[in-house]
């Protein structure tokens, strides 16, 4: 099987995590998914194997050499996103993509376009790999899962090719901010490690955004319309009173690059009571700090108009990765040189959002994050150029050779 055989074969496991089960994994797709993997490294051969009761699957490529060669691990996540359905996908090649607009469903009026989606025409002359319209692709993260077996594979088939231990890991809940939590950093035994989940091809990351989640609870009184002066609270009008407060220019619509936001993420409201939930994001910790604080701020302000009607809890969710990755910058000198090697142009750029790679910096394994290839994720127009996955495959191999040369 080569890396499209993979990934159109792992496509078909329902595999959407769910915040709301408290469970890991949260949905036993993922497991069944895992325990099919499971069963592909066992028949590649593989050492240390192990799934255990959470769904985190290990293996390990044992080394080919006698030298002492630092242990590289390779990580990609089980599950999709909760944004969109990932049952019944059925993906679809667009061979050698003319630069047209892609008919996803015609029966719904479903079309890819380049006018809503112009980096299409980067890949103008690629064959691409879609969605029928009615569910997300899951390149985020299959193509991750697959291209790391495939480099795993290729391996194995050329000896020649001298690399010291390779670790494998693939764990579910990434997409719920679950990804990393049970991970066991010290059975999975890498000096350090590269998460297989970026967009488009060429990109490294080791910046991502400091992440909280703040639940702003307004609690309201209900009398009868017609008898309610000075005597009802509605916690829906209160409730957007805080909302308007905000600056309106710091969402995600309005941001980029480094530029951190407020986002209303869920509202659930009657005059009695309303929930309203943000995330909250940041690359700068100290403005990260501040974005909390003024929230704590607003809540404040509206109980001084309004007694005790405010309460909120703000939760970090993940830090920024840079502070861990820029003492041993030289795993990312190691990803840019593989990438070179591999006819590449490097884009290093910031994660505007989290990575599994994050938290398991934190947890003393160093992790910046790499291409898997695909695009406009989490949706039914995701796609995935087949020569970014072919690649990514490549740049893994490369990252073996490098860490064994030096």
């Amino acid at each position: 099987m080569n890396v499209v055989d993979r990934f159109l074969d792992y496509v078909k496991f329902d595999t959407q995590s769910d915040e709301l089960t408290n469970l890991t994994p949260s949905t036993p797709g993922q497991m069944v998914f895992a325990k099919h993997l499971e069963a592909e490294l066992r028949k590649m051969g593989l050492a240390n194997i192990n799934l255990d009761e959470n769904g985190y699957l290990m293996a390990k490529l044992p080394a080919n050499t006698d030298r002492k060669v630092p242990t590289v691990g390779f990580i990609a996540h089980l599950d999709t996103s909760p944004d969109m359905s990932g049952k019944n996908v059925r993906p679809r090649i667009v061979n050698a993509y003319d630069g047209s607009a892609i008919v996803l469903n015609a029966e719904k009026n479903i079309v890819l376009s380049p006018e809503d989606f112009p980096e299409l025409l980067n890949y103008k002359g690629q064959d691409l790999i879609v969605t029928d319209g009615n569910t997300l692709l899951g390149a985020d993260d299959k193509a991750g899962i697959a291209e790391i077996i495939s480099a795993i594979a290729y391996l194995q088939e050329h000896p020649e090719i001298e690399h010291g231990d390779i670790a494998i890991a693939f764990n579910p809940d990434e997409e719920i901010g679950q990804g990393a939590h049970k991970f066991d950093v010290e059975r999975f035994g890498a000096d350090f490690a590269y998460t297989m989940d970026g967009g488009e091809i060429g990109e490294l990351e080791y910046e991502n955004f400091n992440a909280a989640v703040a639940k702003v609870t307004f609690t309201g009184r209900n009398v009868h319309p017609g008898y309610a002066k000075h005597k009802m609270i509605n916690s829906i009008r209160i409730a957007n009173q805080f909302i308007i407060m905000l600056p309106r220019w710091e969402t995600p619509e309005h941001t980029e690059g480094y530029e951190g936001f407020y986002h209303l993420v869920a509202t659930e409201g009657s005059v009695e009571k309303t929930v309203l939930t943000y995330i909250i994001r940041d690359h700068d910790r100290e403005r990260f700090e501040s974005r909390k604080k003024e929230l704590e701020h607003l809540a404040r302000k509206i109980n001084n108009e309004f007694p005790d009607v405010c309460a909120i809890e703000i939760k970090d969710q993940y830090y920024n990765m840079r502070e861990k990755i820029e003492p041993v910058m030289y795993v990312i000198d190691i990803a840019e040189k593989a990438m070179t090697n591999a006819g590449l142009t490097p884009k290093v750029v910031p994660i505007r959002g989290g990575t599994d790679g994050a938290q398991l910096s934190f947890k003393g394994l160093p992790c910046p994050n790499i291409f898997a290839g695909g695009l406009n994720f989490h949706g039914r127009f995701e796609f995935v150029p087949i020569p970014s996955m072919e690649k990514a495959t490549e740049v893994i191999v490369e990252i073996a050779k490098l860490v064994a040369q030096q």
